[in-house]
């Protein structure tokens, strides 16, 4: 598994498209802390950029990766070695280089102009949403042998948990706007690693004020220990679940 995990590490990092998107999130970085004189707003300006091109460059590039490395993929499979063990390593090489391309890009900026609660939480969500990505983009990838059709998913899954996903919470709040449904919407934004991730970096800024009674419940489950916890088990489980019906398809799929 090392070797394998090895490769991969060094094949994706010779890639022009990551040396490319480290650098454009390094520049953004820089530019959007050069420009705002409070480091909390240049982290907030910044987490909207996170949420959009972290989960996009996360999601289409292992499936696009996965695609390119199919003959590779088959030599593996055709050596004595377990599939879960090759799948695992496949896995582990693409969450590596592209948390490592993230931390670069965004996690130093972070620490030189922001090193404060919400600059953390920041960078460990954007880690968390790179390896969660990879981790949908390789379950989506496996199950359709046509590049196409697997792209083309890529980008709607990810379209999905970037924009679709708050059209219909906002579609449910003004449907339901009669009702009290804001403890509902703790238990809807654990369905989209995003919202997640939103939630906890705004309510560390403080920004949760301007939801008024919404950001109140929201502050008042995930400011707690046990809402830390729980909201960490859920990300472990975007991470987890994706990652076992992946590999659970893979060592029965027919190469």
């Amino acid at each position: 598994m090392k070797k394998i995990i090895k490769y991969v590490i060094a094949d994706i990092l010779k890639s022009r498209t990551i040396i490319v998107y480290t650098l454009v999130l390094l520049a953004l970085s820089i530019s959007i802390f050069s420009m705002e004189d409070n480091a909390d707003k240049g982290v907030v300006s910044l987490l909207n950029i996170v949420l959009l091109v972290v989960p996009l460059v996360s999601t289409i590039f292992p499936t696009i990766y996965l695609y390119n490395s199919s003959e590779f993929i088959e030599l593996l499979v055709s050596q004595p070695l377990r599939r879960q063990s090759i799948w695992i390593s496949i896995f582990i090489g693409l969450a590596a280089a592209m948390g490592l391309a993230f931390l670069i890009g965004v996690g130093i900026p972070i620490l030189f102009y922001s090193y404060s609660i919400s600059g953390i939480t920041l960078i460990i969500s954007g880690m968390a949403l790179s390896i969660i990505f990879v981790s949908i983009s390789l379950s989506a990838a496996v199950r359709i042998r046509d590049k196409a059709k697997g792209i083309g998913l890529a980008i709607l899954l990810w379209l999905y948990f970037a924009l679709l996903f708050d059209a219909l919470v906002l579609f449910l709040l003004f449907q339901f706007s009669d009702y009290p449904i804001e403890s509902a919407m703790i238990a809807v934004s654990m369905l989209n690693p995003i919202d997640l991730c939103r939630i906890l970096i705004l309510l560390q800024v403080d920004l949760s004020a301007m939801m008024g009674y919404t950001g109140a419940i929201f502050r008042s489950f995930f400011g707690t220990d046990a809402g830390m916890i729980i909201t960490a088990t859920i990300m472990v489980l975007w991470l987890a679940l994706p990652l076992w019906l992946s590999m659970r398809f893979f060592k029965k799929k027919d190469l």
